[in-house]
């Protein structure tokens, strides 16, 4: 699997996925804005310094908690994937990846009670999650390249692009959707297109 540069502190501190478990379950009960270090804090059981002493403020720790839930589930769909390095094979997989964002509980909660937080990634800079989707989606167009199966191009300017795409069908597909076109039509336009980006 592709290494992945932009993975939390959680990796290199097991701990910290725990105290990222509790502040996953406050985001989900009571939202972002409602849910304090002090709150984390109780739900994982240790005090509030040990907290702090991880992360400043909320908006450090959603960062790490945005980062390990995006990124896994890109790498999860990537691993389903029959084949990551043929147009096919890569329409599939960010496919899914998609469709897991789309109905992933957090991401669901935090478009429902705080979108203003999903704002900034969209319209002024590029997060860690989204790095670390281009990171992965480039790899494999790469190693597809090298195979032939995948156009000459920059590996980095093809994946972002894509990424750009995926934007609206994770956040936007359901205003597209009507008695005449339904979601799994437009999913599967979505993973048309990424495929005959890709072909040689």
């Amino acid at each position: 699997m592709t290494s992945l540069r932009h993975t939390t502190r959680a990796t290199a501190d097991p701990r910290l996925d725990g105290y990222l478990d509790a502040a996953r379950a406050c985001i989900l009960d009571v939202g972002w804005r409602r849910t304090t270090l002090t709150e984390v804090a109780k739900r994982a059981g240790v005090s509030r310094m040990t907290i702090y002493r991880a992360w400043p403020d909320m908006g450090s720790l959603l960062g790490d908690l945005m980062t390990r839930e995006w990124v896994g589930i890109a790498a999860a769909t990537q691993v389903a994937a029959a084949d990551t390095t043929t147009p096919e094979g890569i329409a599939e997989a960010a496919l899914a990846t998609v469709r897991a964002l789309r109905d992933n509980e957090l991401f669901v909660r935090i478009v429902e009670l705080d979108p203003d937080l999903m704002l900034p990634y969209l319209l002024h800079r590029r997060g860690r999650s989204q790095e670390a989707l281009v990171e992965i989606l480039a790899a494999e167009i790469a190693s597809g390249q090298a195979d032939g199966a995948i156009r000459a191009g920059d590996p980095v300017l093809m994946a972002r692009s894509l990424t750009l795409a995926a934007h609206g069908f994770v956040f936007s597909a359901l205003t597209m959707t009507d008695d005449r076109i339904g979601l799994d039509d437009l999913d599967a336009e979505y993973a048309r297109g990424v495929a005959r980006a890709l072909e040689p």
